[in-house]
């Protein structure tokens, strides 16, 4: 994906012959601030995840790779950090993830 998210989710609604205030309704928004949120000038809330993947039958992992992926890209590209630290951040995911399957494992 090279959009950001508030242009996936207007591509999504345009694609579904759905109207802004429609779309709002679905997802719990007015309509305003949904244009906002596709215009880039607001963030869309993670919670709505759900009522996003269920308004357009798309697989939560499929929406969470998006929301996230803009939403790292766009603190990288804030903070003026270099792509290095892509790199660094997956070490620390992979490193994560293996205390809690340790502390999983300690628990069973």
């Amino acid at each position: 994906m090279k959009e950001s998210f508030g242009s996936f989710i207007k591509k999504l609604r345009v694609e579904n012959n759905l109207t802004l205030t429609q779309l709002a309704a679905k997802l719990d928004l007015d309509s305003a601030n949904l244009s906002k949120i596709e215009n880039g000038k607001r963030d869309f809330d993670e919670k709505r995840l759900v009522l996003l993947s269920d308004t357009f039958k798309i697989e939560i992992d499929e929406l969470k790779k998006e929301y996230f992926g803009d939403f790292i890209a766009r603190k990288i590209y804030d903070s003026n950090c270099s792509e290095e630290i892509l790199l660094v951040a997956e070490e620390k995911v992979k490193y994560l993830r293996s205390i809690n399957t340790k502390q999983i494992n300690l628990d069973l």
